[in-house]
């Protein structure tokens, strides 16, 4: 179980509107309550394949989802939803990038790219070129799972070696989620939000605490014993 760094500047990059919420909204509401500053991406507008003629806006949830968290810096690039392969990487990498530049991340949270949503796959391998460790102030990368796409992958390779424990923030996290209500599924879909619950509860009874976000280690650079998370 790891403590989070009260000197971090964060940086969370998402595929999808609610996928920052589902992979690390607990941990994201840990650091704010820290006043630790964190700057939420979220690469598609995640409308036009399925809600094109709703009136569903996708920006004004994301944005009530990260006021919920303390989140007041999200920045929603507007690739159409699902059709990333349509861009050379490089067309996602330079945003990223630039964005980077801006805030310079200590701590990076990114989209794991093991599962069952392209999207998914090719900003994880935009990321890993993005994050390159040319940039020195970039201290550590973690990716984070998403419900119903990474567990639903095969070969299932998430495999988590970090836990937060969110037991205080859980409840900021739910309601967080509950902002996307065209996302939100009945129980026992793994994107209700009882489902989160005990997903939540499941991972944090494996390290003895009530409920955890889990993460992959991408990098971590490790100065003086410590780890920067």
């Amino acid at each position: 179980m790891k403590l989070l760094n009260k000197n971090a500047r964060v940086l969370v990059i998402a595929a999808h509107p609610d996928d920052e919420i589902l992979g690390c909204g607990g941990t994201v509401a840990l650091y704010r309550k820290m006043g630790i500053p964190v700057t939420s991406v979220i690469l598609c507008e995640g409308v036009s394949l399925r809600y094109a003629n709703k009136n569903i806006d996708m920006c004004l949830f994301s944005r009530n989802a990260a006021q919920k968290l303390g989140v007041t810096d999200v920045r929603n690039l507007n690739f159409p939803d699902q059709r990333l392969d349509e861009f050379n990487l490089i067309e996602i990498i330079h945003p990223l990038e630039e964005i980077i530049r801006e805030i310079c991340p200590t701590i990076i949270y990114c989209q794991y790219g093991g599962d069952i949503n392209y999207d998914h796959e090719l900003l994880f391998k935009a990321i890993l070129v993005a994050v390159r460790p040319v940039e020195k102030y970039i201290k550590s990368v973690f990716a984070f799972d998403t419900a119903s796409s990474t567990e639903w992958a095969y070969p299932r390779t998430f495999i988590p070696d970090t836990w937060i424990d969110i037991t205080s923030t859980l409840e900021m996290k739910l309601q967080a989620m509950a902002c996307y209500t065209s996302e939100i599924r009945e129980y026992p879909h793994p994107r209700s939000l009882e489902a989160l619950r005990y997903r939540a509860y499941s991972w944090g009874n494996q390290m003895c605490s009530s409920a955890s976000e889990v993460f992959m280690t991408v990098r971590c650079t490790y100065r003086d014993g410590t780890v920067p998370i």
